[in-house]
């Protein structure tokens, strides 16, 4: 799903009120707790919308890269990050980059609006060499509950989002790296109109391997062996076909590791 300017807009007004800065702030600390950027990272944010959690990861001294099939997103991300940042236009499920290019991928509340969750999923781990976080809006939380129901009376972005829960989660995982050492745990137990009065249970329950927060994050490790690399043509201009055979150019060799 491509979201216009004003959802774009309207976003980053959430966020800026009380409600929304303390969910975020739960949230960031979820994430931070489960996924531990180091200074140095490379990192991709796959539907770095406009550019949050792109934010805090720089901060923090990671490398970043961002993308987003939303046109208004990354140009209110740009705004935040500057014109030197590196964020592009494009889609989970196909990812422009090259196999294990970084060492954190995330998709921070985006898997939820891809056509095509497992092929995102599958792109993320082909493009990572380290970790991955996954950060989504949990099916079995009180909040889902009350967003579906105002999906029923008024406009919402909720309404074409698909909601997973952990299980389903871990099934996708599974199925595409079996061995992997999956953490998690879920924030924000309370509805958004009470969050806020509730903040002294909130911060008081635990996190890890509680299914019933209404964000629910993920992280694992890739490891990998193989690594595709691409040569570069140095004598094009030179390039001769003799006797009827082949004439070499771009080759992809594979490099064990």
């Amino acid at each position: 799903m491509v979201f216009d300017e004003t959802v774009a807009r309207n976003y980053d007004k959430w966020l800026e009120t009380p409600k929304g800065r303390y969910m975020d702030q739960r949230e960031k600390e979820l994430i931070l707790k489960l996924l531990m950027p180091r200074p140095g990272e490379r990192l991709l944010d796959v539907g770095c919308g406009t550019g949050d959690h792109l934010i805090m990861f720089k901060n923090m001294g990671c490398l970043v890269t961002g993308i987003d099939p939303s046109p208004a997103m990354l140009t209110i991300a740009r705004e935040k990050l500057g014109q030197a940042s590196e964020l592009y236009e494009g889609m989970a499920e196909d990812l422009p980059f090259s196999d294990n290019e970084f060492d954190v991928v995330t998709m921070i509340t985006s898997l939820e609006f891809t056509q095509d969750p497992l092929q995102a999923l599958s792109e993320a781990i082909r493009v990572c060499r380290g970790r991955i976080f996954l950060g989504v809006l949990n099916k079995c939380s009180l909040t889902a509950v009350c967003r579906r129901v105002k999906g029923l009376f008024s406009p919402s972005i909720y309404k074409s989002a698909r909601f997973f829960h952990i299980l389903e989660l871990m099934g996708m995982i599974k199925g595409l790296l079996p061995h992997s050492r999956i953490q998690w745990g879920s924030v924000i137990f309370f509805p958004p109109l009470i969050c806020l009065k509730a903040n002294f249970i909130e911060e008081r329950l635990p996190t890890r391997k509680n299914p019933f927060g209404a964000f629910l994050g993920i992280s694992f490790p890739v490891t990998f062996t193989r690594h595709t690399v691409q040569d570069l043509i140095r004598t094009s201009y030179q390039i001769k076909q003799e006797g009827g055979r082949p004439v070499h150019g771009i080759v992809g060799k594979t490099v064990e590791r």
